[in-house]
């Protein structure tokens, strides 16, 4: 029988953490080594060592890597517009830290992947698809996802500068807004799916949107963005890749309102405060190169996905 692989997943009590943690334990092939900081565990399942750990710290970055295959790094600090209006620093220091401590202990520890869960910020508002080769970084990053965009592109750097002095494989994956399962549901914390699930599914005569609601987004449900994942495991051959990931389509943030309170099949009215933050842009990407390289594709249509996210809310968060 062939060892099994180790998979050191960081962060693995978010969002995207614990959709990773369900499904690679699902594998019989893999070990996981799962940490978490502030919120407990959720899933206790015999492949699984959970670990406490402190990620700006490097003695336990070092020994969390120790004897390890692959690292998917999804440990960060994250908010919704709020925060990246109101309290732009704080998606830069801890990240670029945590980020910067855990490479370096790969790198000692001669990991086999790395895979970094970028983002989508760096990009232009565009009503185009845009591709990876896209981003020009002497044109100006948009003004108030500078701080979050230049710590995603330095830690995307620093994987670049790795791979050229190792022999270990890195992607970074500029995803587009993920939703779904396990996702911040609570008002003050959420992105905007969230936060309009919530609201939605909560509401009984109206929704209030922030802003006019014209900005439009591009989404990728949270199974397919898992799926990413794997196929990066199993498929990559560049010693370092960045890859869009996305539906390819977007959608403004009333139609997807519209959409949610259809699939909730409630009849609500929608109003505005336009005394909100938001951040009028549009998005939304060409993913060729995922196809390109990894075959792979989104399988999970908006409508689906809505429809998902209101059966595990439903479920999980409040009966309803």
């Amino acid at each position: 029988m062939k060892n099994k692989k180790k998979i050191l997943i960081c962060g693995a009590t978010g969002f995207i953490g614990k959709n990773l943690v369900e499904k690679f334990s699902e594998n019989e092939n893999y070990e996981i080594l799962a940490t978490y900081f502030k919120t407990d565990p959720h899933i206790k399942k015999k492949n699984i060592k959970w670990i406490k750990a402190d990620l700006r710290n490097q003695k336990v970055t070092d020994k969390a890597t120790k004897n390890v295959d692959i690292i998917i790094q999804a440990a960060a600090t994250t908010s919704g517009a709020k925060d990246i209006i109101n309290k732009p620093y704080h998606h830069v220091t801890d990240n670029a830290i945590m980020n910067s401590y855990l490479l370096r202990s790969s790198f000692e520890n001669k990991i086999k992947h790395f895979i970094f869960f970028s983002c989508s910020v760096m990009y232009p508002s565009s009503k185009k698809k845009i591709k990876e080769t896209d981003f020009n970084p002497n044109k100006s990053i948009f003004e108030k996802y500078y701080g979050v965009a230049k710590t995603k592109l330095y830690v995307e750097d620093m994987c670049k500068f790795y791979s050229k002095i190792s022999k270990i494989k890195f992607t970074c994956i500029r995803h587009t807004n993920v939703y779904g399962p396990h996702d911040k549901y609570d008002l003050e914390k959420s992105h905007f799916f969230g936060a309009t699930i919530t609201k939605v599914l909560e509401a009984k005569k109206e929704v209030v949107i922030w802003g006019h609601g014209t900005e439009k987004r591009d989404l990728i449900f949270i199974e397919d963005l898992v799926n990413f994942v794997k196929l990066t495991i199993i498929k990559q051959k560049q010693n370092f890749k960045i890859y869009n990931c996305g539906l390819g389509k977007f959608y403004s943030i009333n139609e997807l309102t519209k959409k949610i309170i259809k699939k909730s099949k409630k009849k609500l009215t929608i109003n505005h405060d336009l005394n909100k933050p938001t951040i009028e842009t549009f998005l939304k990407l060409d993913c060729s190169e995922a196809r390109k390289q990894i075959g792979w594709k989104p399988k999970t249509s908006i409508d689906t996905g809505i429809l998902k996210t209101i059966e595990w809310y439903k479920k999980n968060i409040k009966k309803l």
